[in-house]
């Protein structure tokens, strides 16, 4: 299996256990944000997932990334649990805030404040 599969794979994987975690958040820590993950990218020898996170209806976003921050220990120990039978190790997790749907929402701004004059009928 190439290396690019299996970060694939392991990347899938995070991905649907992450959202879950994220999804049921007892611990309040998301202040009931809605939070998706929208991509895990693994380093190569799966120690690393770079995970940006798409977060829709959080009012403060930078706030919220800040928060998950401070309690990703705990992520990643919740993450553990779910798949520590599967993984060797359980990778350092790095949260980014998902520009794809940051520059969607700022050209959403953007096409909405432009002044494009009514079309004149002839």
């Amino acid at each position: 299996m190439s290396g690019t599969t299996r970060q694939q794979k392991y990347a899938k994987l995070i991905q649907k256990e992450l959202s879950d975690i994220f999804q049921r958040d007892k611990r309040g820590i998301l202040d009931n944000a809605f939070i998706s993950i929208a991509d895990v990218r693994m380093n190569p020898d799966l120690s690393v997932a770079k995970i940006y996170i798409s977060m829709l209806l959080a009012k403060d976003k930078e706030k919220t990334l800040e928060k998950i921050n401070k309690h990703k220990s705990e992520i990643r120990k919740a993450l553990g649990d779910k798949i520590g039978k599967q993984v060797r190790i359980v990778p350092e997790l790095i949260f980014f805030k998902d520009e794809v749907e940051e520059n969607a929402t700022r050209m959403d701004d953007l096409i909405k404040n432009l002044h494009i004059p009514p079309e004149q009928k002839s």
